[in-house]
């Protein structure tokens, strides 16, 4: 079993070391570690003259290719460059033993984050305009030149469903901890059902929700686009279909989505809207096999779900929460099962 302890860092020791790595880093440090996030821990570190921000891999052992903060460490560097909004880095410690894990080193950013989707402490026209920002951040992100920023080789260019689909596949199976009959539905579903390859290929975020991106406290400009983990070359689609399976979601709880609340009442763009304005954006018609992408956001999350739930079992999670999250995973392959009786546009 992990203990707390696991998660606290050698102060003296990380601030001698980002003395000698970082320019201007000044010890001693306090570090803090953020409550919320399942996958990555991340540290607020306060040196005696500035604020930074860690993150790093969780303890125990990890499935093969998951916890790649030296992937996020490259993206975020690379998009530093492009009119994509992220933090600012500073450095990449590939050296296990000073922690205890590799991990990285990014700017602090005072902004605030968004938990409630429904956007409750703003008025009509704010909610509007946050909604109107996350779609501008995605289509920035899906219109960048992936040569020009030396991203080309950051994941396989082709067949993009086809290699997610087994992959979340193997990930769930390596951390199934019960048989769910809509999850084998999916697993039997999603390949023989998969769209024909168009050919578009982009920096996926992988995780593109409203809780990922901080936002200017007075402009309502996101600042920073974050947690780059699960982030790849692949089909921009997925990761529109993968907010919008987010606001599909009910709302409430853990896991909140806009299921059952009156957006145009709350001056929410409906899922329509949202993305008939992504298309504009991204000079495109429409978006055929819509239902497929759903479907598969939600076995995706349910498959990542499945993984934090391995852990919290193992004692190895870095949430609180991680339980409670586990328990969501049947109600979003069940929300899943219902898309595959309708009919694909």
């Amino acid at each position: 079993m992990t203990s707390a302890n696991h998660l606290e860092l050698d102060n003296a020791r990380l601030a001698s070391y980002l003395e000698q790595h970082i320019d201007g880093f000044k010890g001693p440090i306090s570090s803090e570690k953020f409550a919320d996030g399942q996958s990555n821990p991340t540290y607020l570190i306060k040196s005696s003259n500035a604020r930074y921000v860690l993150r790093r891999q969780p303890p125990g052992e990890l499935l093969k290719s998951a916890h790649a903060v030296d992937r996020e460490y490259r993206v975020i560097s690379a998009l530093g460059k492009t009119a994509v909004p992220v933090a600012k880095t500073y450095h990449l410690c590939l050296d296990a033993t000073v922690i205890g894990n590799i991990f990285y080193v990014m700017e602090f950013i005072d902004a605030q984050v968004f938990w409630d989707p429904s956007l409750a402490t703003l008025d009509n026209h704010q909610r509007r305009a946050v909604y109107h920002e996350m779609n501008r951040v995605l289509a920035a992100l899906h219109s960048v030149d992936i040569d020009a920023v030396q991203l080309s080789d950051y994941g396989r260019p082709s067949n993009y469903f086809e290699r997610q689909v087994a992959r979340w596949t193997r990930q769930y199976r390596a951390a199934e901890t019960e048989v769910i009959p809509e999850m084998e539905a999916l697993i039997d579903w999603l390949p023989q059902n998969l769209p024909e390859d168009d050919g578009r290929v982009a920096i996926a975020h992988g995780d593109f929700r409203l809780d990922n991106m901080m936002f200017d406290k007075e402009s309502l400009q996101v600042v920073a686009l974050l947690d780059w983990e699960l982030s790849t070359l692949g089909h921009p689609f997925a990761d529109l279909a993968y907010q919008c399976m987010q606001l599909r979601m009910p709302h409430g709880g853990l896991l909140s989505g806009l299921g059952g609340l009156d957006r145009a009442a709350l001056g929410i763009p409906s899922e329509e809207e949202y993305v008939a304005e992504y298309c504009q954006r991204m000079n495109i018609s429409h978006i055929p096999h819509w239902n497929y992408y759903l479907a598969f956001s939600f076995f995706r999350l349910a498959s990542i779900l499945q993984g934090v739930k391995k852990r919290a079992i193992e004692g190895n999670s870095s949430n609180k929460n991680a339980h409670q999250m586990g328990e969501q995973i049947k109600p979003l392959v069940q929300l899943a099962v219902s898309l595959l009786d309708e009919p694909q546009q």
